[in-house]
């Protein structure tokens, strides 16, 4: 499917099954565009979009089902609930074209579902924003949709609030096993949310699997900024040791007498081939003194550039010839009495640096 915009074209391909199929990527990689396009709120220039055998869209015979045929659901950020309405009516408003004893039963029987039922008769305007949330999705699921699409719908929530809309969620779905596509830039609703995920790029595809299989073993730099990779370095492959698993890369630092090391798990590259190696800053340990008798094979002496508390995590650079991010708890900080100037030891597990192509 490919659709244009003024200076942007989405250009993907895939299929959705039942269940949840996170579109991920970061802002203005086309994941609002690919759910207006399966709407019918924006149309593609060429492709073909289909549910199951009914086919909503194909440009080549000029297929372009109506937006209002499409049995697409569709919950956006901004909710758009009827503020004049009550809850109840605000459900029942897609379902006017049905006899009013089948519109209050369907009403009933979703509200059931989302834990709301006891809302039906309060107006829009008094509820909260869990509520508010649950309301739109109950709205939208209420007339029976073949796919859902869901953009970013949970963003302005806490977490306890959008973990259990999200449960309720699942739980209709067990029942009908539609396609649900969700976007969302959030690392954390991948893994919560996903059984596949989708990673946009520039209107493009970079990466599609499991959430462990894209976010945790990146292949792609892009891949790994949005998963999270701090610290992504140029390096050269020094040594290659299969009988070991492994394989030895200097890192392309500048101004520095000591070249940087590190073991890596083996991939396919030869000596002298130019990788890209990510390491995040979670996965980094600190030492004041030179460590012994550990398993980690990357022991790199460094200096504190800087620290900077963000809320109870520290994140301290350390140039080692290159700079690295270091995340760590406000008690290690104080434990170890880190200051700028202060030398130490990065200590770092083989498998937490991940090798991808330039």
């Amino acid at each position: 499917m490919a659709a244009p915009g003024h200076d942007f074209v989405l250009e993907v391909g895939f299929q959705a099954a039942p269940g949840f199929t996170i579109l991920f990527g970061a802002s203005g990689a086309g994941k609002t565009t690919l759910l207006d396009c399966v709407a019918g709120l924006a149309r593609s220039d060429s492709g073909c979009i289909a549910i199951g055998g009914r086919v909503l869209f194909d440009s080549q015979p000029g297929v372009n089902v109506p937006v209002a045929k499409r049995r697409v659901g569709y919950v956006f950020q901004d909710l758009a609930l009827f503020p004049h309405l009550t809850v109840e009516q605000n459900v029942e408003y897609g379902l006017s074209h049905l006899p009013k004893k089948t519109r209050s039963e369907r009403a009933a029987t979703i509200l059931q579902a989302f834990r709301i039922a006891h809302l039906a008769r309060r107006s829009a305007r008094e509820i909260s924003g869990g509520e508010s949330q649950r309301v739109a999705l109950a709205r939208t699921l209420v007339i029976d949709p073949a796919v859902l699409l869901l953009d970013e719908p949970l963003a302005a929530l806490d977490a306890p609030t959008k973990a259990k809309i999200i449960d309720d969620l699942r739980e209709w779905n067990r029942a009908h096993r539609i396609p649900i596509l969700y976007v969302t830039h959030s690392r954390e609703e991948v893994f919560a949310l996903g059984e596949r995920v989708i990673v946009l790029d520039a209107g493009r595809i970079v990466a599609e699997g499991t959430p462990h299989e894209v976010m945790t073993a990146p292949r792609q730099e892009t891949v790994a900024q949005l998963a999270g990779f701090e610290n992504i370095f140029d390096a050269i492959v020094e040594a290659v040791h299969p009988e070991r698993g492994t394989m030895v890369c200097r890192l392309a630092t500048t101004g520095h007498a000591e070249p940087v090391l590190l073991e890596t798990p083996l991939v396919r590259a030869g000596v002298g081939s130019a990788l890209r190696v990510g390491i995040r800053a979670g996965d980094i340990l600190l030492a004041i003194s030179p460590p012994q008798g550990l398993s980690a094979r990357n022991l790199i002496p460094g200096r504190v550039v800087s620290l900077e508390q963000r809320d109870v995590i520290v994140s301290a650079r350390v140039n080692c010839g290159e700079e690295m991010e270091v995340h760590l708890t406000l008690a290690a900080r104080d434990s170890l009495q880190l200051a700028p100037g202060k030398e130490v030891w990065l200590v770092i597990k083989t498998h937490s640096c991940h090798l991808m192509q330039r």
